[in-house]
């Protein structure tokens, strides 16, 4: 957990905050930090990254549909169709002509069950992107991993939580499963030269949990990079509507896995941030992407902060965001979504450059200053970056309209056209997307007609 602690200003002003709350709640409401944690999450505050559909730090290949897991809420059916090295090929290109970007994430199913994985993370690599390998880790192991190393495989997020039936860990908590993400991660660190990220999904009965891995990802920001939490959505959370594709009346339910496992209400990027500051009271996103509907929405929100083994000593701000994302597109001519090991473990020199140009990255250099004054034997403990994002799916807003993300990395190929990786599905089956209508607004329609 980071020692940095909110200012006396900022302890005063939540105390003001928490006093009004209780006035105006009533008896009988306990309002708390947390609660004001939520309500203090306004995007304008933050950086909002530059992507774009042509422009953006990552794309996403799926290489196949097979998969040797099965995880609640799913959206892609588990089909034996690996795509050919040709129609590989043939994305690729389109993904070339239409989309710049940093990374390529090889998606599926689980890419690692296709039989020339290698083979395609050399493609990607060739052409220019960072292959990023998506995957639950089942099929991984040494003699593989080095394989992909040597094909120019850039680095892994693993899914690893709750939502799935796993053979290598029996635990039903996420806290559980904290044992085998060490050994991924570990296993990545001896390769060497690769990035090691985790996603997790997050329902409102695993929301607690979220706590359990922030604070073993902290312990770890050598060989932890990212931490991914990806809230969970499903139809019967959506609301109340009927569905249409062509016309035609459809069930959602039968592209989307419709799961218990989520739970009985939605949560929001709010949500997490408030869960992880009870544990971390200096969290602080510096960078979001917007919503296609709602520009409040913080579909993607991003946090990062520099830390050694023993502490952290706080988090980025949004000028540190700008300028990286904007020397990167200069220098590169991409916007930057994955940085090498080597840069996420230059924490000295990172902080020293930004320091002039960030408010935020000035404070952490004078916290660690501080910390070398009474232990200078410290200095021998690196400092690394370490980031934290949050991503709020498609949310379907009261009027029928789906609130995607403005800006979206996870933009896919099929059949020569981009679309959101995320409702493919929907293509696939209709050759459109679905579109959704209150219900109540159409009995309210036709009780006026009548």
């Amino acid at each position: 957990m980071d020692n940095e602690q909110p200012s006396i200003a900022r302890k005063m002003l939540i105390s003001m905050n928490l006093a009004n709350e209780k006035e105006q709640a009533g008896p009988g409401h306990e309002t708390t930090i947390a609660d004001i944690a939520v309500r203090e999450l306004t995007p304008r505050e933050y950086y909002r990254l530059p992507w774009s559909l042509t422009d953006n730090g990552i794309s996403w290949l799926e290489v196949t549909d097979a998969c040797n897991l099965t995880c609640e809420g799913c959206y892609r059916p588990h089909q034996d169709n690996h795509k050919s090295l040709e129609k590989i090929a043939e994305e690729l290109k389109v993904f070339k002509q239409h989309r710049k970007s940093d990374c390529m994430s090889l998606a599926g199913g689980d890419p690692l069950v296709h039989p020339e994985i290698v083979e395609i993370v050399r493609m990607v690599r060739e052409g220019g992107w960072k292959p990023v390998i998506n995957t639950n880790g089942l099929a991984l192991g040494p003699r593989l991993l080095a394989k992909l190393k040597q094909a120019g495989a850039a680095g892994f997020t693993f899914h690893i939580d709750t939502t799935q039936t796993r053979t290598d860990s029996k635990s039903d908590t996420e806290k559980g499963h904290n044992e085998l993400r060490t050994k991924f991660a570990r296993m990545v660190a001896a390769e060497g030269g690769m990035l090691c990220s985790f996603n997790q999904t997050v329902g409102i009965d695993t929301l607690e949990q979220v706590k359990d891995t922030v604070l073993w990802a902290q312990k770890h920001p050598d060989i932890v990079h990212t931490v991914v939490f990806i809230l969970f959505r499903s139809p019967s959370l959506g609301g109340d509507f009927d569905y249409y594709a062509n016309g035609d009346k459809v069930s959602i339910e039968s592209n989307y896995d419709d799961s218990a496992w989520g739970g009985n209400s939605l949560l929001h990027a709010k949500d997490i941030v408030a869960k992880i500051r009870e544990v971390d009271p200096a969290f602080a996103p510096s960078a979001y992407l917007s919503g296609t509907v709602d520009p409040d929405t913080t579909k993607w929100l991003i946090a990062a902060r520099i830390a050694n083994k023993l502490r952290g000593f706080g988090y980025v701000g949004p000028k540190f965001m700008e300028y990286v994302q904007h020397v990167h597109h200069l220098f590169r001519g991409t916007w930057l979504s994955y940085s090498t090991p080597k840069l996420t473990a230059s924490g000295r020199s990172t902080t020293a450059i930004f320091s002039l140009l960030d408010p935020s990255v000035r404070a952490i250099g004078k916290r660690y200053l501080r910390s070398l004054w009474g232990d200078l034997k410290s200095i021998r403990n690196a400092l690394h970056l370490q980031t934290f994002t949050i991503i709020q799916p498609a949310d379907m807003m009261a009027d029928g309209r789906v609130n995607m993300c403005d800006g979206c990395p996870d933009m896919t190929v099929h059949e020569g056209q981009l679309y959101w990786s995320c409702r493919l599905e929907e293509i696939k089956r209709y050759g459109c997307f679905v579109h959704a209508v209150p219900r109540r607004n159409k009995q309210q329609s036709q009780a006026t007609v009548s």
